[in-house]
């Protein structure tokens, strides 16, 4: 059992609250006038005792017992620290009573104890009472709650189909994921916890005033689970995928009264490739914003219309989301520098999230370099030379060029000509092998992509 994080601190359980068969333990201040009172708010592990012997609670037993609880009393309000005992028996054989209690207890509290060596299978009743420890004075015993103790896990992972996302196999996406779970034959099944990483949630309680928990049923609240129609029955649920990836993992386990799990079920599924289709409409220049339209994928828009595209930029951790058309269909302009690249999914009514397409500008904006003097990738002898500098493409746009040669030359800057071309000359200092770095720059002040020359003076 687990407490929520919002929970009060809970007092740990103090080491002299063992099993005793003692029925009075005295010698804690309390007291002088006054009698106590019957506890009240009985719970055992968290939940509401069950008072009919034959609907008891059933709860795992193992390990240090089940956790029992109940609020000591007394008619005095200088009664500081009461005693709370809690006695038990199985059901089958009432002779066999066996005697804890929890010392220090504060009044008008929860007091807890754990009920040891309860045998599986086994029903046990158990009942309460307020002791004063400064007269030995006790209240009447409480009416009898009831636990059913079981510790047997199921032994079976339950069964997992679904008819339209069908295991191993690959899938028109667009639609929530239809699961009909079985118990495969364990009669004690209640229902069913899946997940899309493996970690299952856990039954618990979040402690309120005076230390009354509150029980968290995994069934109710988010969805982690399902409840079965009956008991050792089926259910069915429609999943999210929870990311848009190509192959899908479900893990599902079933739960038995106790809460004890069975071996967890791997249900995999693949989806087919259902990302939107990426079309740029216009042939900006560099920098220049240019217009999108982005189309859903048939199948997608079929299982239920797109509502909003999110386009997520290379380097960018905000994405922006793009409403669509009825039809599904949304355009845009964007102005994207040379290489950059975004990914573009959409999203459906239903919440379905579609796998992402990728959009990368592959416009060459390398320089093309030439030479007479000194050719690419060859030796030539020492003597002054010249460089041609040219782009690959929308010659109009450039507006200078940046280069250097080698490592420990220093960057020079030149104006392009009036059709986006230069001519440099250079005389080699040594001879060696060199390499000349060029980027040519636009009159928008976008830097086009670096290129590099390697050549050899004899």
């Amino acid at each position: 059992m687990r407490t929520s994080p919002r929970a009060h601190a809970r007092v740990a359980l103090a080491a002299g609250a063992g099993l005793t068969l003692a029925l009075l333990v005295p010698g804690a201040a309390g007291a002088a006038t006054g009698t106590p009172n019957v506890p009240t708010d009985l719970y055992n592990a968290y939940q509401p005792c069950a008072t009919d012997p034959n609907a008891p609670l059933v709860v795992a037993g193992r390990g240090s017992g089940v956790t029992v609880e109940g609020i000591p009393r007394h008619t005095s309000p200088s009664a500081y620290y009461l005693t709370e005992q809690f006695r038990y028996w199985p059901v089958a054989d009432p002779t066999q009573i066996a005697t804890v209690e929890r010392t220090w207890s504060t009044p008008g509290y929860e007091a807890t104890a754990d009920l040891p060596g309860l045998v599986d299978g086994s029903t046990y009743a158990w009942q309460a009472r307020t002791v004063d420890p400064s007269n030995g004075a006790a209240s009447d015993w409480t009416a009898s709650c009831y636990v059913l103790a079981d510790d047997t896990f199921p032994s079976q992972p339950p069964t997992v189909v679904s008819p339209n996302y069908p295991e191993d196999r690959s899938s028109q996406g667009g639609a929530p994921i239809h699961l009909e779970l079985g118990s495969n034959g364990v009669s004690d099944i209640v229902g069913f916890q899946y997940s899309w990483n493996g970690v299952f949630s856990v039954s618990g309680a979040d402690i309120g005033e005076h230390g009354i928990p509150h029980y968290n049923d995994p069934f109710d609240g988010p969805r982690s689970a399902v409840r079965a129609d009956t008991l050792g029955g089926t259910a069915s649920v429609d999943l999210m995928p929870p990311s848009p990836s190509w192959i899908q993992d479900l893990y599902v386990r079933s739960v038995d009264r106790a809460m004890n799990p069975s071996p967890t079920y791997h249900y995999r599924f693949r989806i087919n490739v259902d990302a939107p289709k990426i079309t740029k409409l216009s042939n900006a220049p560099y920098g220049k914003p240019a217009t999108f339209k982005f189309t859903p994928d048939a199948g997608v828009q079929a299982a239920s219309p797109v509502v909003s595209y999110t386009i997520t930029r290379f380097g960018s951790d905000d994405p922006v989301v793009l409403p669509a058309e009825p039809s599904g269909v949304a355009t845009t302009t964007l102005s994207l520098a040379p290489g950059e690249t975004m990914t573009v999914s959409s999203l459906s009514a239903n919440g379905w999230t579609s796998q992402r397409n990728w959009w990368r500008d592959e416009t060459d904006t390398t320089t093309t370099v030439t030479s007479a003097q000194f050719p690419a990738n060859t030796s030539s002898p020492a003597a002054p030379g010249s460089f041609h500098f040219a782009p690959k493409t929308e010659t109009s746009q450039i507006a200078s060029y940046t280069y250097a040669f080698g490592w420990s030359d220093a960057p020079t800057t030149v104006p392009a000509g009036k059709k986006g071309e230069l001519d440099v000359t250079w005389t080699p200092p040594y001879s060696g092998w060199y390499y000349l770095v060029v980027h040519a720059t636009t009159k928008d002040g976008v830097q086009l992509a670096d290129t590099y020359y390697w050549f050899g003076v004899n």
